[in-house]
Protein backbone atom coordinates (compact mmCIF):
# COMPACT_ATOMS: atom_id res chain seq x y z
CA UNK A 1 0.00 0.00 0.00
CA UNK A 2 1.20 3.19 -0.80
CA UNK A 3 2.10 5.84 1.10
CA UNK A 4 -0.66 8.59 -0.64
CA UNK A 5 -3.65 5.76 -0.07
CA UNK A 6 -2.67 5.57 3.76
CA UNK A 7 -2.52 9.06 4.42
CA UNK A 8 -6.12 9.34 2.56
CA UNK A 9 -7.72 6.74 4.37
CA UNK A 10 -6.38 8.75 7.55
CA UNK A 11 -7.89 11.92 6.15
CA UNK A 12 -10.98 9.88 5.59
CA UNK A 13 -11.01 8.79 8.55
CA UNK A 14 -10.99 11.61 11.22
CA UNK A 15 -13.38 13.46 8.63
CA UNK A 16 -15.89 10.83 9.75
CA UNK A 17 -14.80 10.52 13.62
CA UNK A 18 -15.22 14.36 13.33
CA UNK A 19 -18.79 14.82 11.41
CA UNK A 20 -19.80 11.80 14.24
CA UNK A 21 -18.50 13.76 17.27
CA UNK A 22 -20.37 17.04 15.61
CA UNK A 23 -23.86 15.06 14.84
CA UNK A 24 -23.79 13.46 18.29
CA UNK A 25 -22.94 16.87 20.74
CA UNK A 26 -25.89 18.82 18.43
CA UNK A 27 -28.24 15.59 19.09
CA UNK A 28 -28.80 16.42 22.42
CA UNK A 29 -29.72 19.97 22.44
CA UNK A 30 -33.29 21.45 22.50
CA UNK A 31 -34.27 24.49 22.58
CA UNK A 32 -36.18 26.19 25.36
CA UNK A 33 -38.26 29.22 25.37
CA UNK A 34 -36.96 32.14 27.06
CA UNK A 35 -37.76 32.23 30.36
CA UNK A 36 -38.02 28.18 30.43
CA UNK A 37 -34.73 26.69 31.27
CA UNK A 38 -34.50 24.75 34.10
CA UNK A 39 -32.18 26.05 36.94
CA UNK A 40 -30.86 23.96 39.19
CA UNK A 41 -33.09 24.50 41.94
CA UNK A 42 -36.10 23.81 39.29
CA UNK A 43 -35.25 20.31 38.29
CA UNK A 44 -37.87 18.41 36.90
CA UNK A 45 -39.98 15.91 38.47
CA UNK A 46 -38.70 12.62 39.58
CA UNK A 47 -42.11 11.26 40.77
CA UNK A 48 -45.40 10.99 40.23
CA UNK A 49 -48.56 10.68 42.69
CA UNK A 50 -50.97 7.44 42.36
CA UNK A 51 -54.14 9.13 41.25
CA UNK A 52 -55.58 11.40 43.95
CA UNK A 53 -53.47 10.16 46.68
CA UNK A 54 -51.41 12.77 47.85
CA UNK A 55 -48.69 10.13 49.90
CA UNK A 56 -48.33 7.12 47.45
CA UNK A 57 -45.54 7.89 45.17
CA UNK A 58 -43.72 6.41 42.05
CA UNK A 59 -40.87 7.24 39.81
CA UNK A 60 -41.90 9.09 36.68
CA UNK A 61 -40.81 6.21 34.68
CA UNK A 62 -44.46 4.47 35.37
CA UNK A 63 -46.91 5.40 33.72
CA UNK A 64 -50.96 5.39 34.32
CA UNK A 65 -53.03 2.93 32.24
CA UNK A 66 -56.44 3.96 32.66
CA UNK A 67 -58.36 1.74 30.56
CA UNK A 68 -57.19 -1.46 33.23
CA UNK A 69 -57.61 1.60 36.69
CA UNK A 70 -60.80 2.54 38.13
CA UNK A 71 -61.56 4.57 41.15
CA UNK A 72 -64.44 4.77 43.42
CA UNK A 73 -65.37 7.83 45.74
CA UNK A 74 -68.64 8.12 47.75
CA UNK A 75 -68.97 9.90 50.80
CA UNK A 76 -67.78 7.50 53.22
CA UNK A 77 -64.97 5.52 51.17
CA UNK A 78 -62.65 6.14 48.36
CA UNK A 79 -60.41 3.34 46.98
CA UNK A 80 -59.69 1.88 43.51
CA UNK A 81 -57.45 -0.27 41.40
CA UNK A 82 -54.68 1.56 39.86
CA UNK A 83 -52.49 -0.25 37.22
CA UNK A 84 -49.04 1.53 36.08
CA UNK A 85 -46.68 -0.13 33.49
CA UNK A 86 -42.47 1.10 33.12
CA UNK A 87 -39.40 0.16 31.85
CA UNK A 88 -38.43 0.09 35.72
CA UNK A 89 -36.01 -3.13 37.11
CA UNK A 90 -38.41 -4.81 39.68
CA UNK A 91 -36.02 -5.07 42.89
CA UNK A 92 -35.41 -1.38 42.40
CA UNK A 93 -38.68 -0.30 41.75
CA UNK A 94 -39.88 -2.47 45.17
CA UNK A 95 -37.14 -1.00 47.01
CA UNK A 96 -38.26 2.24 45.69
CA UNK A 97 -41.92 2.32 46.52
CA UNK A 98 -41.30 0.67 49.97
CA UNK A 99 -38.77 3.93 51.43
CA UNK A 100 -41.59 6.30 49.38
CA UNK A 101 -44.33 4.51 51.66
CA UNK A 102 -42.02 4.79 54.85
CA UNK A 103 -41.38 8.69 54.16
CA UNK A 104 -45.09 9.16 53.92
CA UNK A 105 -45.55 7.34 57.22
CA UNK A 106 -46.95 4.52 55.86
CA UNK A 107 -46.54 1.03 57.94
CA UNK A 108 -45.48 -1.99 55.76
CA UNK A 109 -47.30 -4.96 57.55
CA UNK A 110 -46.70 -7.50 55.10
CA UNK A 111 -44.07 -8.61 51.71
CA UNK A 112 -44.48 -11.48 49.96
CA UNK A 113 -41.99 -12.59 47.08
CA UNK A 114 -42.92 -15.20 44.59
CA UNK A 115 -42.44 -14.78 40.56
CA UNK A 116 -44.53 -11.59 41.90
CA UNK A 117 -43.46 -9.21 45.16
CA UNK A 118 -46.71 -8.30 46.89
CA UNK A 119 -46.69 -5.18 49.44
CA UNK A 120 -49.22 -4.37 51.76
CA UNK A 121 -49.35 -1.21 53.80
CA UNK A 122 -51.49 0.48 56.12
CA UNK A 123 -52.54 3.98 57.93
CA UNK A 124 -54.91 4.49 60.53
CA UNK A 125 -57.86 4.62 58.23
CA UNK A 126 -56.09 3.36 54.87
CA UNK A 127 -54.74 0.64 52.93
CA UNK A 128 -52.59 -0.13 50.30
CA UNK A 129 -51.50 -3.19 48.37
CA UNK A 130 -49.18 -3.27 45.69
CA UNK A 131 -48.29 -6.44 43.54
CA UNK A 132 -45.27 -6.05 41.36
CA UNK A 133 -44.58 -8.04 38.61
CA UNK A 134 -43.16 -8.14 34.94
CA UNK A 135 -43.97 -8.89 31.70
CA UNK A 136 -43.25 -12.44 29.62
CA UNK A 137 -40.58 -10.78 27.66
CA UNK A 138 -38.54 -10.19 31.62
CA UNK A 139 -35.53 -7.63 31.67
CA UNK A 140 -36.64 -6.37 28.21
CA UNK A 141 -40.50 -5.98 29.06
CA UNK A 142 -42.37 -3.84 31.45
CA UNK A 143 -42.50 -4.30 35.21
CA UNK A 144 -46.60 -3.96 36.11
CA UNK A 145 -47.67 -1.97 39.38
CA UNK A 146 -50.79 -2.90 40.46
CA UNK A 147 -52.04 -0.54 43.87
CA UNK A 148 -54.92 -2.08 45.43
CA UNK A 149 -56.26 1.89 47.48
CA UNK A 150 -59.33 2.00 50.51
CA UNK A 151 -59.46 4.91 52.07
CA UNK A 152 -62.14 4.74 55.41
CA UNK A 153 -63.21 8.73 54.68
CA UNK A 154 -65.86 8.49 57.44
CA UNK A 155 -62.69 6.88 59.81
CA UNK A 156 -60.53 9.81 58.78
CA UNK A 157 -63.19 12.50 60.18
CA UNK A 158 -62.32 10.80 63.60
CA UNK A 159 -58.52 10.88 63.55
CA UNK A 160 -56.13 13.97 64.78
CA UNK A 161 -53.37 14.73 61.88
CA UNK A 162 -51.37 11.67 63.65
CA UNK A 163 -53.55 9.09 63.04
CA UNK A 164 -55.16 9.32 67.38
CA UNK A 165 -58.70 8.87 67.04
CA UNK A 166 -60.24 12.37 68.78
CA UNK A 167 -61.87 11.95 72.51
CA UNK A 168 -65.26 13.54 72.58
Amino acid sequence: MSPNCIGKKISLFCFALLTMSLIAGCSGKTETPAGDSLSSDQLAPVTTMVEGYGDIELPIDMILETDKSMAMRTDSFQGGIHIYTGRVQIGSLRDYIIVSMRNHKWKMVGEASYKNVMLAFTKPNKTCMVVLSESSAGSFGKTHANFYVTVDVAAASRLNPFGEPIKQ
